[in-house]
């Protein structure tokens, strides 16, 4: 590829020139693309939802009966938990709670309300201190209006009081509760703020991320809400977004833009530093995108319905922060021209990239002079930091894990003081009696499920109308995290219930959140390794490709690996463990959420794979031009380690403003994408990387003569100085 700006020969040079040339058209036409998909998105869009269906699983199975035969029970519930220190037999405590279960039958969308002194439903504690009412919805959780939640709240606040405490549990209360405090997402972007100052030393420069990230994460969430009336996006989904459409975009433009600044500073003319800029930083960003959108969509084969649509939502984002900053970036800065540093600010100045008397070209040869010992003592932090992450027990979080400021865990702590552990996570049976030739069966598993070990209590047996269909609740004594509750569930799939029903004609589910959290984790177990092989031989396969080198991509795979499994071990450490866990708000341990490995492995093998093209393409250009590779490894770790590090800042800040979220998954996401990147920008940009490039040599570059022909020919950079070289161009 001859990548002389002169000479647009590629389809992004001829691309940048005429944004550059035209750049008033190029934002019209985004302006007229961002106004038309926010009036679509006013007019209507769907919403998040807390959609957890696994297609084939057994849980599943139990919940389509249940729409299919008891409509009525196949909605969420919320839960009315009431601790009288009188006592709930107390007439006036018994008279106060039966006004609040009259208040919970007139919100809309409830179908029914069992007081804890309906015969049978055994929901006063043996001190008589604690009961509770199920309110019935005919709704999942994530259809039950606001409003109606909002009537349910009311009736708490009213009620409760010093002696009478009133809390709130149950999914219909927990799904309104994900929603991440916009104050975190506004301390990470006026950190970004700052990063930026320091990293340009200019107010124009640094406005230049912002505007793009922000036009392309609003684009992105307009589209992803209108295609929310066809897909359902889970709950998630937001703050998952926001997260990576912030630090992505960012990123993406940073290192435009300071490859543009580079070129005006060189000498060159506004538009040929435009077209420089995309030729080079903008065709890494094209190649490292397209590896996590590819990565991303690989989570649709995971075969889990609400997960592929996040990975969905994601690559969305991703493919249009690449699309803004390929676009509507060159045509601000053809704009803005030499203005890009005006309103600087003298003292945040850095000196030129590259200069051999900077601290990263020194930090660069200090590597270079003592490869063996920095790889030991990189690769020995790393592997410690891995370690937790071999204890790792994936799982689902539930109210318990939630902070005491949340009505929903106040509620889970009532329930497991006066029931047991095992209260909040039942197991719901669902029998399926349409073909059974023994009238007996039912009552035989019900004794069966009283004498088996593990089992707190079972509720009487609930009949359908037309007679073919029985639930039965299981209470386990063991709360919904535990492992014993996990083998539970199997010995009743495989020991209790087929050998009880067989030859009856009767067929049993075990289902309910518990069950579904344990069919969704095995699941993940079976598939996982399929995925993370996929996404690992892609990309090893497309920098095989551009870097005409077979340790330059074994090398970045084993590096990235290393980073999340760094990421992977810290999460076990604070999240499973406890370690600092209340420096991030969590007062009690827990499994770490079993599609979170997959969701991170996705983003961070993707982010990571980011930073190695940005730096090894520079590290390339330098050695196709002096076949040095010393020099090439030092001066390419001088130019782009200082913003490579100003870009990992910007996420990391983005990442862990999250973890000030109540909802515990979303601090998971942005501790164990903050830790990934913040390793990779130090530990494996800063030291690894050139340490490993420096043992090699100029085997870095070795590609077998046979592959060489075998492989396409794509290229991100080519310095100008080197004729001769025909390459396939974007």
């Amino acid at each position: 590829m001859q990548s002389m700006v002169g000479e647009d020969k590629s389809l992004l040079s001829r691309w940048a020139r005429q944004t550059s040339r035209h750049p008033w058209r190029v934002l019209a036409i985004w302006a007229v693309l961002l106004v038309s998909l926010g009036l679509a998105w006013r007019v209507d869009h769907g919403t998040f939802v807390n959609n957890l269906d696994l297609p084939g699983a057994e849980a599943q199975q139990a919940v389509d009966l249940l729409h299919e035969r008891m409509p009525e029970r196949a909605g969420d519930s919320a839960s009315i938990v009431v601790k009288a220190e009188a006592g709930l037999i107390n007439p006036e405590v018994q008279a106060e709670v039966e006004q609040m279960a009259a208040d919970a039958r007139s919100i809309p969308g409830v179908v029914g309300v069992v007081p804890p002194y309906t015969s049978g439903s055994e929901a006063i504690s043996r001190d008589g201190t604690i009961g509770f009412m199920l309110v019935q919805f005919a709704e999942q959780a994530d259809a039950v209006p606001d409003a109606s939640v909002a009537i349910l709240e009311e009736i708490r606040t009213t009620h409760d009081r010093d002696g009478f405490e009133v809390e709130l549990g149950g999914q219909v209360i927990t799904a309104g509760e994900q929603a991440p405090p916009s104050t975190s997402e506004a301390l990470g972007i006026a950190a970004a703020i700052v990063i930026l100052l320091f990293a340009f030393g200019s107010v124009v420069a640094m406005g230049l991320p912002l505007v793009t990230a922000f036009t392309g994460l609003a684009i992105s969430l307009f589209l992803i809400g209108l295609l929310a009336l066809r897909f359902d996006f889970s709950t998630e989904t937001r703050a998952f977004t926001a997260m990576i459409g912030i630090g992505v975009g960012i990123d993406y433009a940073l290192f435009i833009v300071t490859r543009y600044r580079e070129s005006l500073q060189a000498g060159g003319s506004v538009e040929d530093a435009v077209v420089k800029a995309v030729n080079t930083a903008g065709r890494s960003i094209l190649f490292a995108g397209s590896i996590v959108v590819v990565a991303l969509l690989g989570l649709s084969t995971m075969g889990i319905p609400f997960v592929g649509a996040l990975g969905i939502a994601a690559a969305i984002v991703v493919t249009l922060a690449v699309l803004v900053a390929l676009s509507v970036l060159p045509a601000l800065l053809a704009i803005v021209g030499r203005n890009v540093d005006r309103w600087s600010i003298s003292a945040l100045r850095a000196g030129p990239a590259g200069d051999h008397r900077g601290v990263w070209y020194r930090l660069a040869d200090f590597t270079q002079r003592h490869p063996w010992s920095v790889t030991v003592s990189g690769l020995a932090v790393l592997i410690l930091l891995t370690v937790p992450a071999f204890d790792m027990k994936i799982g689902s979080s539930d109210a318990g894990n939630n902070p005491t400021s949340l009505t929903s865990r106040r509620a889970y702590d009532l329930l497991t003081e006066g029931f047991g552990a095992g209260f909040n996570g039942p197991l719901t049976l669902v029998v399926d009696t349409a073909r059974s030739t023994d009238p007996m069966a039912v009552d035989r598993l019900v004794a069966q499920l009283q004498d088996t070990p593990g089992i707190a209590r079972v509720a009487s047996p609930v009949v359908n109308v037309t007679g073919d269909t029985t639930v039965i609740a299981v209470i386990p004594t063991t709360s919904p995290q535990s492992n014993e509750t996990k083998d539970l569930v199997y010995s009743l799939r495989n020991d209790v219930i087929a050998p009880t029903l067989a030859g009856s004609g009767s067929v049993a589910y075990v289902g309910g959140p518990t069950a579904a959290f344990i069919d969704m984790g095995d699941r993940i177990a079976e598939r996982l390794p399929v995925f993370f092989a996929i996404v690992i031989g892609v990309s090893v396969l497309l920098l095989l490709i551009v870097f005409r080198s077979i340790v330059v991509p074994l090398q970045a795979a084993i590096m990235n690996l290393l980073s999340i499994g760094a990421a992977y071990g810290v999460l076990v450490a604070i999240f499973q463990w406890g370690w600092f866990s209340g420096v991030f708000g969590i007062d009690r341990t827990g499994p770490i959420e079993s599609f979170l490995p997959m969701m991170l492995f996705a983003v961070l093998f993707g982010l990571s794979t980011d930073y190695e093209v940005f730096l090894v393409s520079r590290i390339h250009e330098t050695w196709l031009a002096t076949k040095d590779n010393r020099a090439a490894v030092n001066h390419g770790s001088a130019t782009t380690t200082r913003v490579i590090t100003a870009a990992a800042a910007i996420m990391v800040v983005v990442f862990l403003s999250f973890t000030l979220s109540d909802a515990r998954i979303v601090k998971e996401f942005g501790l164990g994408m903050a830790t990934a990147v913040f390793i990779d920008a130090t530990i494996i940009r800063m030291l690894l990387v050139p340490a490993v490039m420096g043992l090699f040599g100029s085997a870095n570059w070795y590609l077998p003569r046979w592959l060489d022909r075998w492989l396409p020919r794509v290229a991100l950079e080519m310095p100008e100085s080197v004729p001769g070289t025909t390459e396939t161009t974007i």
